[in-house]
């Protein structure tokens, strides 16, 4: 309906009484349906009630499993949850519509979401003891659940019992328990997980990637983690910049300050660049850790992006090389001060002329 494209909602509802009573048109269910639709969408409930009311007064357009599940839907979005059973109650006991998969989603998600996991759970068994076989969104929103409040011996369960039904993992149901395992500490498992996928020719994206990275990040077991970082793009693996910031954020937190130089020179390489707090505290901490050179190296690295440091940073980067003796590297580093400074003030005057 064009009048609810252009937000002229009431005027489409006077449309529709008015076309019952004076053109005696019937506007059947699908027309009714959209009205409700945007009223669920703007959280106007009241409204959208009011709508299904008025569709109860004739056959033609009577509510619908579309109708009954944008109502439901509805509600649990706003939390609602109570009213949303009694709503589906009544759809299949009153009206006798069945449910579909979609309709318990629906229920399952809002469930999970306000952390009643062991309702969304009742609402599977009941779905399969009604003859409706639970889908695959249908065990990912409960898995997500249980991943979320910690659950990782049920969600692993959950898992199993899945795959016994014939359904095949997606990459966001993988993505979600490998999630939940690596912040159990069960790293490894989760590593299995991604053999799996290969095996399964299922396709990891940079999400499950991440995950794993930072899953592995916390273990502190970094050997591992940067040669994922070395060899994944040569496997055909994209990468992005939260990748390569995952690990230097937790190489800098350790104090790896080695093996954080190492990964800088790898992502300008590669084009990705750290925060700019980040890139300020990773020059600070390789002085403080008596890598001066490696310092002075990704500063000017840096500065190629366009980075400019913070002032304190240039003052601890100059204070540093000053006490080592390294005049060649102050000069240069005071040089470089300046050519940012003329730089800044050449494009402050251009843009002011």
């Amino acid at each position: 309906m064009k009048l609810v494209d252009f937000m002229k909602v009431d005027l489409a509802r006077d449309f529709l009484l008015n076309s019952k009573k004076s053109l005696r048109l019937r506007p059947n269910t699908c027309i009714f349906n959209i009205l409700v639709k945007h009223h669920c969408n703007n959280g106007d409930l009241e409204s959208a009630f009011e709508v299904v009311n008025e569709m109860k007064k004739s056959k033609v357009s009577y509510p619908s499993l579309i109708t009954y599940s944008t109502l439901i839907g509805g509600l649990c979005e706003s939390r609602r949850l109570k009213e949303a059973i009694e709503l589906f109650e009544e759809m299949v006991g009153k009206d006798q519509i069945l449910p579909d998969a979609l309709t318990y989603n629906l229920l399952i998600n809002g469930f999970c979401r306000e952390g009643k996991v062991d309702r969304a759970r009742k609402i599977i068994e009941f779905m399969k003891n009604n003859g409706c076989s639970p889908n695959l969104f249908n065990y990912s929103a409960l898995m997500n659940g249980l991943c979320k409040e910690g659950s990782w011996e049920e969600a692993k369960q959950l898992f199993v019992e899945m795959k016994s039904t014939g359904l095949k993992p997606d990459t966001i149901v993988y993505t979600t328990l490998m999630n939940c395992l690596c912040r159990a500490s069960r790293i490894d498992e989760a590593m299995s997980l991604l053999k799996e996928m290969k095996e399964n020719k299922c396709e990891a994206d940079v999400v499950t990637l991440n995950v794993l990275l930072g899953g592995l990040c916390r273990e502190s077991r970094f050997h591992e983690v940067l040669q994922m970082l070395e060899k994944l793009p040569y496997e055909g693996v994209y990468l992005n910049k939260a990748s390569y910031r995952i690990v230097l954020n937790a190489l800098c937190q350790k104090d790896e300050m080695e093996k954080a130089a190492k990964l800088l020179g790898l992502m300008l390489d590669r084009g990705f660049f750290p925060h700019y707090a980040t890139s300020n505290e990773v020059l600070i901490q390789l002085c403080k850790a008596g890598m001066v050179d490696d310092a002075v190296t990704a500063l000017f690295g840096l500065a190629e992006t366009g980075f400019k440091p913070e002032p304190h940073c240039w003052e601890f980067l100059i204070e540093m090389n000053c006490r080592d003796r390294k005049l060649l590297h102050v000069f240069e580093l005071l040089d470089e001060l300046v050519i940012k400074e003329c730089t800044h003030n050449l494009h402050v005057g251009a843009t002011f002329a």
